[in-house]
């Protein structure tokens, strides 16, 4: 059987969530490409208009030849797009919550309309395969509509006390600059701006400079349905565009995704003028097969879990503790799915694993599985075909905790997995880490597994299911993984003031 990474990932969306649009869609006989060929490569777009930038060349990760060429602007380019967002933000914080909703519903159409473009772009320069890259774009519509929803939902709340009366409201926070990575070049980005947008403020956004075409045609898509400078976009070095919207008068918030180090580096910037953050960083994923688990449903879990979007997902399954009464039976079975993983070209629909990004993460990860070989851990991997392009072969490696793989987050096909008998023993490690983003557990004892889930100090965890995420529900971590949620109605409140008036009675 080959996994769908997608399968569980996207899903159809609810009836009624398109609305009637400010403008017309982008329908056109020809197919739409977001791949630039221009001589004057965009690298940001302020106000609705484009800016020219410096040239760079962005590589094919499937063939390591240039897919496009890019623009990156200065870091006062990026402070004219804080100021242009400071301009707008009075009147789309004014608008009605009920326009403001329906401007998300209309882009989420649009993005809907366009999905074989946003495709490919996707899968193009960041080589996710195809089909996860088509389901990326419906899971980011998917996240404008809830928060469309969510602008709708009641927050305001009224007190009364013997002696007085109070009315709580909640406001716009202001100017968002919202610091996406290249893993998720839509969806993340999607998860940043709807809630922001549906809180009444305004963006800028800062694109990962090795995934930017994706961002740049976003908000081309947003722009038809809001007012000048609601969203814009720069893209560039992305420490000195990141400092420079952090250290920015206008900007009053930050959401960052990303490294814990650099995340931590961010935050303690934007302390110095007490800039509200969110930060969504690193995680460890720990997967843990119980001996109560049915082995059928934890191999395919882990499969999407582990190898969905190549291996780098934040919430990959990177420590993989399997209990000892069903071991060897587990590993075996994994073993032969993983050896029989097809790596190839992310077009190519009879691919199960696409590149990675860059060289520099195909080295990283050869060193770590080499490690592991010279200490004698048994290493298993699929074949690989190709020899152009950034190829890691998904692998198995039996670890040992001593290991750099162990202890790092992976980010690649590259599966780590180690044998337990204490559940109390591995509870302790997992939350020793501090790094408790996402996880996962593999029991058919529903109230085992409720109860496992509970000791873990992780922000999310799958039970029996590889992939736990979804808008309606808060996506965020415990510890060094990061500060506030995005997603559900936790990530919208993130981007209010709340406002407490007292009345005499």
């Amino acid at each position: 059987m080959r996994p769908v990474w997608a399968s569980s990932w996207t899903r159809t969306p609810s009836p009624g969530t398109a609305s009637t649009r400010r403008n017309e869609p982008s329908m056109t006989a020809e197919p739409r490409t977001f791949i630039p060929t221009s001589a004057a490569p965009t690298g940001a777009r302020i106000a609705g208009a484009g800016v020219d930038g410096d040239p760079h060349d962005l590589p094919d990760p499937a063939t390591g030849e240039t897919l496009a060429t890019v623009g990156w602007v200065d870091p006062a380019t990026a402070e004219d797009a804080a100021r242009a967002a400071h301009e707008a933000l009075p009147g789309w914080g004014a608008t009605p919550v009920r326009e403001r909703a329906a401007a998300l519903r209309a882009i989420a159409a649009d993005l809907r309309a366009d999905t074989t473009a946003f495709a490919a772009v996707i899968s193009a320069e960041s080589g996710k395969r195809l089909s996860e890259a088509t389901a990326e774009v419906g899971f980011s519509a998917q996240y404008l509509d809830w928060f469309a929803d969510a602008a709708t939902m009641p927050r305001d709340e009224g007190v009364v006390t013997p002696q007085r009366r109070f009315a709580v409201t909640r406001r716009p926070v202001g100017v968002v600059a919202a610091v996406s990575p290249w893993n998720f070049p839509l969806s993340i980005p999607a998860r940043k701006v709807a809630p922001a947008l549906a809180a009444g403020c305004t963006v800028v956004q800062k694109a990962s400079e090795l995934t930017p075409l994706t961002s740049l045609a976003f908000t081309e898509i947003c722009e038809r349905h809001l007012p000048a400078g609601a969203v814009n976009v720069v893209v560039g070095d992305g420490e000195k565009l990141t400092t420079a919207l952090v250290d920015c008068e206008q900007v009053a918030a930050v959401t960052f995704t990303g490294s814990t180090a650099v995340g931590a580096s961010v935050a303690a910037r934007a302390m110095r003028s007490m800039t509200r953050v969110t930060m969504e960083l690193g995680g460890k994923g720990p997967f843990i097969v119980t001996d109560h688990a049915d082995l059928d449903v934890a191999l395919e879990a882990l499969l999407v879990a582990k190898f969905r979007n190549n291996g780098a997902s934040c919430i990959a399954a990177n420590n993989v503790f399997v209990h000892q009464a069903v071991y060897d039976e587990f590993v075996a079975a994994l073993r032969s799915r993983i050896e029989s993983l097809v790596c190839g070209a992310p077009s190519d629909h009879a691919v199960d694993v696409g590149p990675m990004l860059r060289p520099a993460h195909v080295e990283r990860l050869e060193r770590l599985v080499a490690e592991a070989e010279a200490t004698g851990c048994a290493v298993s991997r699929a074949p690989l075909t190709t020899t152009r392009g950034f190829f890691v072969a998904p692998t198995l490696v039996e670890a040992s905790a001593e290991l750099r793989l162990w202890h790092e987050e992976i980010f690649g096909p590259v599966c780590a997995v180690r044998p337990y008998t204490s559940e109390d023993d591995i509870v302790t490690e997992i939350n020793e880490w501090r790094s408790g983003l996402g996880g996962y557990v593999m029991s058919a004892d529903a109230e085992h597994a409720a109860q496992l889930a509970g000791r873990l100090e992780i922000g999310i965890v799958g039970v029996n299911n590889g992939a736990p995420n979804t808008p309606e529900v808060p996506f965020g971590g415990f510890g060094r993984a990061g500060l506030g949620r995005e997603g559900g109605l936790s990530g919208l409140l993130e981007f209010t003031e709340e406002q407490t008036v007292s009345f005499a009675r």
